[in-house]
């Protein structure tokens, strides 16, 4: 009989139920539902303003002053809103958009109905962001705008990236989605490029419903954003040009933010900074421990520099092979999960280029594939993530008794970790977090398949 429960062994003390993420115990459960919520919902239920723009414009003030940024524009979805960020930087037909392999796809998928092309570079493995070295290498003549996604909360190396950008006369939007309230070297994400759009839907760290955020600080970029979508602040566009077509939005789509989730935003941001704080020091106490063992590395930004993790959504920590004698994430893993850890899941995002939408697939029946680029693209970083990369519990207090459990689960598999190597079955598995799209993994593992034949 082993140590480890995998191997027969003993469990782990009892840890905290619930999936690690949002639900369950109070030490995940998120978000979190004040009484200030519940009334200012109903204030607008009671005043039949759900469709109205008189809480949102409140929100939107209180937003750009939190952030700092001179705009913000409230939208239905983060997906609408980062759509309105690309149009306005003025990616458009023919245009090129540069965006990290590893990302969700709402990150760049809309670029296609703008009639752009999607153009992806690698990562880079420690920040899990995209590499400010390969931007560079995959700009043409085309490229229009380089979108910088600050995935799981840690910010990209804006320091490098920007002079890649203003070198090439290209604009910079940030995708914000993961990253509300992180700083990089003092500065808050998203007022960082030229403009910065973000999901702000129920399981991210600023969650207020289905809704998204746009913040500039370019009028040009604002009065473009207004015009696209939100033209119910046509009062401020000044651009005799656009003003020609108002009345119509030039999407001929209608993104105005639903005034419930414009009202638990303003009280979320009465909150929110002190949330986060909590969040940073629970989830750093764990990572202190955690990053004492063998083979194991949370990723997060480094003490001293500036940089915070905001919300640290969706956390996650490196997995090094090479210092356990080459045991796999799986194994790994699974042996995590045998102690009782729940949301532990090797892998990341799926890599985007890998999916049929973004080299073969005619949505418009032209007679040829609506994403055209370059063949032969090498991604070696995102190619080798998921097989060194897993989810970990994302804390929402710093209660350091029960966080001890956990680390001590982490301790005992990692210190353990050779009674799992006569049983490693796992090491040919291929990890993304393909889970949330039915099918996908699937044709994923199909198109595997088809190329090693």
């Amino acid at each position: 009989m082993g140590i480890l429960h995998f191997t027969n062994g003993t469990k782990a003390e009892p840890l905290a139920r619930g999936d690690c993420f949002t639900r369950g115990d109070e030490l995940f459960r998120w978000p979190v539902v004040t009484d200030g919520m519940r009334q200012a919902v109903l204030d607008v239920l009671n005043s039949f303003s759900m469709s109205g723009t008189a809480v949102t414009d409140q929100f939107e003030t209180e937003f750009a002053r939190w952030t700092g940024a001179k705009y913000a524009l409230g939208f239905n979805n983060g997906t609408s809103a980062l759509k309105t960020a690309m149009y306005a930087a003025g990616l458009g037909a023919g245009d090129e958009l540069i965006c990290p392999g590893i990302t969700y796809w709402a990150s760049c998928a809309q670029a296609l109905s703008l009639r752009a092309s999607v153009v992806f570079a690698d990562i880079e493995e420690e920040t899990m962001c995209i590499d400010p070295d390969d931007i560079e290498r995959r700009i043409t003549p085309r490229t229009k705008a380089v979108m910088v996604v600050h995935y799981i909360g840690h910010p990209c190396d804006m320091d490098r990236i920007m002079p890649v950008a203003r070198k090439h006369n290209l604009k910079v939007i940030e995708d914000v989605s993961h990253a509300q309230g992180s700083l990089y070297k003092g500065r808050m994400c998203g007022t960082l490029g030229d403009v910065a759009a973000m999901s702000c839907m129920s399981a991210k760290a600023f969650a207020i419903g289905e809704a998204g955020m746009l913040v500039t600080g370019s009028q040009e970029i604002y009065e473009r954003a207004v015009m696209f979508g939100r033209i119910e602040h046509i009062k401020d566009v000044k651009d005799p040009e656009l003003l020609r077509t108002a009345g119509i939005p030039m999407s001929g789509e209608k993104y105005r933010m639903h005034q419930m989730s414009s009202a638990v935003g303003l009280e979320l941001l009465k909150d929110y900074p002190a949330r986060i704080r909590e969040i940073d020091e629970a989830m750093n106490y764990f990572a202190d421990a955690v990053d004492q063992l063998p083979g194991l590395k949370v990723v997060r930004t480094a003490k001293g520099s500036g940089s915070t993790m905001g919300g640290w959504y969706y956390p996650a920590c490196h997995y090094r092979p090479e210092e356990l004698e080459g045991l796999s994430i799986g194994a790994f893993t699974r042996a995590l999960t045998a102690e009782g850890v729940p949301h532990c899941k090797p892998g990341c995002n799926f890599s985007l280029f890998e999916h049929p939408l973004f080299f073969e697939t005619d949505v418009y029946g032209e007679g040829h594939p609506v994403n055209r680029v370059p063949a032969g693209m090498d991604y070696p970083v995102c190619n080798r993530i998921h097989e060194r990369i897993f989810s970990i519990p994302w804390f929402k207090h710093p209660d350091k008794t029960r966080i001890e459990r956990f680390i001590a689960a982490y301790r005992k598999v990692a210190e353990n970790y050779r009674e799992l190597l006569p049983l490693d079955t796992f090491k040919n598995e291929h990890y993304s977090l393909t889970a949330f799209t039915p099918g996908l993994s699937k044709l994923f593992e199909n198109r595997r398949k088809n190329a090693t034949v």
